[in-house]
């Protein structure tokens, strides 16, 4: 892909002729050629914990350095969405309306779900010791935090969603008559 790249800046004229069709194999056979002399890494990216099981060395003081700063780094986006938080809450309980509460109250609660989710799920994978990392796990709590919460993240925003109560509701075999109660098919 470089080489391709470099072609199409510094040779732009002769791009067509350089690189042939024979030219894009024989690149694309060369990256693929060291593969099988490479460590295979037992997960879906390119995690720390994944690569440093691969490592022979002694890792308890590496996993210190880790923690000592991987903590504060983790809990520093924590602290700032509990500060900010508490001054939206504090905001909202000087609202006069019950409705206007409940309402502000629910816009909240989605985001809280899905930042909780996602630190959550962060927080296992990252923070956990070198010495009780299993790759089954690691996977496990990587894929749901990189594909399975974003997935739900539209479910989670979209819940006071009127048309997504009705879709729901039809996909649960229930209908609203036009009275705006529930009949059961």
């Amino acid at each position: 892909m470089a080489y391709d790249r470099y072609v199409a800046i510094c040779h732009p004229l002769r791009y067509t002729s350089i690189m042939n069709m024979n030219i894009c194999f024989l690149l694309a056979a060369l990256s693929w050629l060291p593969a099988p002399l490479a460590n295979i890494i037992n997960h879906f990216f390119c995690d720390l914990m994944a690569v440093l099981r691969l490592s022979c060395s002694d890792l308890y003081m590496l996993e210190m350095v880790i923690f000592s700063l991987g903590i504060p780094m983790a809990l520093s986006p924590v602290v700032l969405t509990i500060t900010s938080y508490t001054y939206i809450i504090l905001v909202i309980m000087r609202i006069n309306s019950t409705e206007g509460k409940y309402k502000t109250f629910s816009t909240c609660s989605s985001h809280l779900i899905v930042v909780s989710k996602f630190f959550g799920a962060v927080s296992c994978v990252h923070l956990r010791p070198v010495s009780m990392y299993s790759p089954a796990t690691g996977k496990l709590f990587a894929l749901l935090y990189t594909s399975f919460i974003p997935m739900l993240n539209p479910l989670i925003y979209s819940r006071r969603n009127r048309d997504m109560h009705l879709a729901l509701k039809k996909v649960a075999g229930r209908k609203q008559s036009k009275t705006g109660y529930y009949l059961k098919n």
